[in-house]
């Protein structure tokens, strides 16, 4: 009988291409995650700098199921998040979707290179494209303390991203 931690579980990941079906379908489920889950976030006051729900369903995606299915969900979530409900604000979206792309990359290099999952990689997912894109919202707003806002506001988004990525991916879309 084999058992499992916390630290290392062995789960079916995929690396689905353009030319699939599957793709699609996916990342229209985790558009939808990522506009429902930021909706319900911001019911609490800063809820979406605290929490950084436009970013759970792109690290879960592309994690399960490939960077291509990830950088579908990192693009479309934001935009359409922004069309429907002006949140993100259009100030803000080059920020949120290059950070959004990091991740996606991040999260599909990571599970095709080491081919499991486990909290340290997640943990340093999220550590490598939040590092990223601060660099890179810096850049592009010319505001450090911006950039850092989400050092300083969204470590709970953070924490969440990687213990609730982790379940999502294993407890809840197993296979």
């Amino acid at each position: 009988m084999q058992t499992h931690t916390a630290e290392s579980v062995p789960v079916r990941l995929h690396s689905l291409t353009y030319g699939e079906t599957k793709t699609y379908l996916f990342a229209a489920l985790f558009i939808a995650g990522n506009i429902l889950l930021p909706q319900l976030c911001h019911l609490a006051p800063l809820g979406g700098v605290r929490w950084l729900p436009i970013y759970f369903f792109t690290l879960v995606g592309a994690y399960k199921y490939g960077w291509r299915a990830g950088l579908l969900t990192a693009l479309a979530s934001p935009v359409a998040n922004a069309l429907l409900f002006g949140m993100p604000a259009a100030a803000a979206l080059p920020a949120i979707v290059l950070k959004s792309v990091l991740l996606a990359g991040a999260a599909g290099y990571a599970a095709a290179r080491f081919r499991r999952e486990s909290l340290a990689l997640l943990a340093a997912v999220v550590l490598f494209y939040q590092a990223a894109g601060t660099l890179g919202e810096w850049a592009l707003t010319g505001s450090f303390h911006a950039a850092v806002q989400d050092f300083r506001i969204g470590l709970p988004g953070m924490l969440l991203q990687i213990f609730g990525g982790w379940a999502f991916i294993n407890f809840i879309i197993r296979k």
